[in-house]
């Protein structure tokens, strides 16, 4: 199956199943499904986080329920990179976790070693720049917003002795694209939304050899509806907002315990919140308050609605029963939790539609594309490689 016929037979999947993720949990009482509604109310709360932690495993447990759901394993695999991942001496991993030393590692052992000058975007302070010269890249060129992360870089290439200089721009505003020629390898890794996508405009309108990067973020920097980039996209019925681009991203590497309990506070008062606010407003509809320090989230429920009816502009009742509140908010949640569970099952499909939309758009430049994961999903969800190249 080659990338467009891949495309067409996700977006057939994804248009016929619209119903079981293209919604907001939150907006719901109860299950919208009713064909689900025994089996999702038949899991238990630890089942919900296990069967959430492991895709493949989602897909199984929802094939006898959701036509189509079956076809999805194969049609969001991706070829792994078989790059061996090279080692550094320590100063080139100084200043970089762990983690994302070893997504970076994985990165460059993902790109065909080669000595032509290179182009880094959104490159913060050059971490990934630095391994490439010194893999051999007869420069380096890293364009960054900050100019504390561009000074900071230019100073441990300097000591370094790495052939690197830095270039302070918004690519988004500022005039970028005499940044690409020809006979450069551009990169970029994790660059968010608009600013991958003006990185592969820009890079193909200069015909540069080789573009390789790994997407992320794809609703930031954008229009409300998303503007597709290839014509198979184009021509598709799909209609996707910010909040199916954010679906995209909540595959998640399993949070800390501590961070857990906290998210599962935070969902419980929102929801316990929102039940007091329709109470006094008698409004039907889910209205969210705004993101706040999770140390709110250390205090009593009653002073987290004191907060948020304040940020509503809400006078809540001194006799208010916070208790009879909460517990609605922990009864909702277990609601929410079940239909984002369904709407999980599609994550990786628009992921790998939005992906497969950037690969297709390159290949209509001119340009030989492959799609491929760089790394295991324990270092990051967001693994997916990007390759093009005019050979």
């Amino acid at each position: 199956m080659n990338l467009a016929e891949q495309f067409a037979a996700l977006d057939a999947v994804l248009m016929n199943t619209r119903e079981y993720w293209q919604c907001t949990a939150f907006d719901f009482d109860e299950l919208p499904w009713p064909e689900l509604q025994a089996a999702l109310n038949n899991l238990s709360d630890e089942d919900v986080a296990r069967l959430d932690n492991d895709q493949q495993q989602l897909y199984q447990f929802f094939s006898p329920f959701i036509a189509g759901v079956e076809q999805l394993p194969e049609l969001c695999n991706l070829p792994k990179s078989q790059q061996q991942r090279s080692e550094y001496p320590f100063w080139i991993s100084n200043g970089i976790k762990g983690r994302k030393f070893e997504q970076l590692q994985d990165f460059v052992s993902a790109l065909t070693s080669n000595t032509q000058p290179v182009l880094e975007w959104c490159a913060g302070k050059g971490h990934l720049g630095r391994m490439l010269a010194y893999n051999g890249a007869q420069s380096v060129h890293s364009v960054e917003l900050q100019g504390h992360l561009c000074e900071q870089g230019e100073h441990s290439a300097r000591k370094q002795g790495l052939a690197m200089k830095f270039s302070q721009a918004n690519v988004l505003e500022d005039e970028t694209r005499h940044f690409f020629n020809t006979d450069t390898h551009a990169v970029a890794l994790h660059a968010c939304g608009a600013l991958h996508q003006t990185f592969m405009q820009h890079a193909s309108a200069a015909r540069v050899k080789r573009i390789s990067f790994s997407p992320c973020c794809y609703h930031l920097f954008t229009d409300s509806r998303y503007q597709a980039m290839s014509e198979l996209a184009l021509a598709s019925k799909l209609n996707l907002t910010h909040r199916d681009l954010k679906l995209a991203l909540q595959e998640t590497v399993t949070a800390p315990s501590r961070v857990a309990k906290i998210r599962k506070t935070e969902v419980e008062w929102r929801l316990g919140f929102d039940a007091l606010r329709k109470s006094l407003t008698h409004e039907q509809y889910y209205v969210s308050v705004p993101s706040v320090n999770k140390a709110v989230f250390s205090d009593t429920f009653a002073q987290f609605c004191a907060w948020a009816g304040d940020k509503k502009s809400i006078s809540i009742p001194q006799d208010t029963d916070y208790d009879k509140f909460l517990l609605i908010g922990k009864a909702r949640k277990k609601v929410t939790e079940r239909i984002e569970l369904v709407r999980h099952v599609f994550r990786r499909a628009i992921e790998v539609w939005l992906v497969l939309d950037r690969a297709l758009y390159l290949q209509q430049q001119g340009y030989h594309v492959s799609v491929t994961t760089f790394c295991e999903k324990q270092l990051t969800p967001r693994n997916i490689l990007i390759l093009a190249n005019t050979n």
